[in-house]
Parts: structure tokens; C-alpha cells; sequence
């Protein structure tokens, strides 16, 4: 049985996009963000793949190894603020792990680890291409660039502050 289904709305957008490509199968990465964006604390577990190969007509294993492929995909449920500390060699060599050091410190939590009241998830990733800019780190969607401990702990109290008017 699948706990995912697509809303109406998520279903309408799926149509729209799958219309845009040759194939259902060529619309496999816009339809996984589609469930991606739609599954609480965005991510994508066993029933968002088993819905998206069923919508697709495509195997499950296949697009369980399209998801597991992309890092972009979250396979477990994440924070409201999913910190990407990027850690490619012009980033460390700009100051990465003090930065990330730092953020384990204030957020008491280890990489790929989420706080205990679900607002920040820690993650390192692969050249967000911000080489010049380093040490970065993307907040969800957002580049956070040539960031030092005090713009970090200026950045956390802002999300926290975001994070505490959403909830309340």
C-alpha cells in the first residue's frame, strides 16, 4: 500500500510538465521534485518513489536509482532550514571546516544530523559553484558566500526568529 499520493494540485503540475517532454520518462527529475516539495519535510521515501514510477509508468528500482544518484534528493525527512556547507577543495581551503566546525557547535548536531526541534539539518555537499566565494553554504534554496563565524551566527538567529513566526 502507498502512504504517498499526489494532491490536485501536485497532479496538475505533473501534467503540465510531463506535457513539455517527449516522454514520461524525460520528466522523471521535475516529477521528483514535484513529490519532493509535497512529502512532509521534504524528501523522498519508499511510497514518493513507488508514486512517481507508478505516475510514470516506470520501475521502481529504476527511479529509486535516479533518486539515490542525485544528491539534490533528500531520502529522509529534513529540517525547515537544510544547511549545505560546500567542502570542495577551494572551499576548504578558504576556511570550510571552521565554518562547519562552528555550526556543529551551535547547532549541536553532527553533519546529517537534524536539531531536535526540526529547524536545521547539517549537510555537506559538493562545489555548489561559489569557488571564488568560498566558504559557502546554501540554506535551502538561498547562497550564503564568503561567510565567517559571526555572519553564520547572524544568519542562525535570523532563521530561528523565521522559524519561530512560521510555527506560532
Amino acid at each position: 500500500m502507498n502512504g504517498f499520493t499526489f494532491s490536485a494540485a501536485a497532479e496538475k503540475e505533473i501534467e503540465e510538465t510531463i506535457s513539455r517532454y517527449p516522454t514520461k520518462r524525460a520528466a522523471l527529475l521535475p516529477v521528483l521534485w514535484i513529490a519532493h516539495r509535497q512529502n512532509d519535510r521534504n524528501h523522498l521515501d519508499a511510497d514518493a518513489i513507488r508514486a512517481v514510477a507508478q505516475r510514470l509508468e516506470l520501475s521502481e528500482a529504476f527511479v529509486g536509482g535516479v533518486v539515490s544518484f542525485y544528491t539534490m534528493y533528500n531520502r529522509r525527512p529534513i529540517g525547515r532550514y537544510h544547511l549545505q556547507v560546500c567542502r570542495t577543495l577551494s572551499c576548504a581551503l578558504s576556511g570550510c571546516d571552521k565554518l562547519l566546525d562552528h555550526l556543529k557547535s551551535q547547532l549541536e548536531i553532527d553533519v546529517g544530523q537534524t536539531t531536535t526541534d526540526q529547524m536545521f539539518t547539517l549537510s555537506t555537499v559538493e562545489c555548489l559553484a561559489s569557488c571564488g566565494t568560498g566558504p559557502m553554504m546554501q540554506v535551502n534554496d538561498d547562497f550564503y558566500e564568503k561567510l565567517t563565524t559571526e555572519q553564520v551566527d547572524q544568519l542562525l538567529s535570523e532563521l530561528r526568529r523565521r522559524g519561530a513566526n512560521i510555527r506560532g
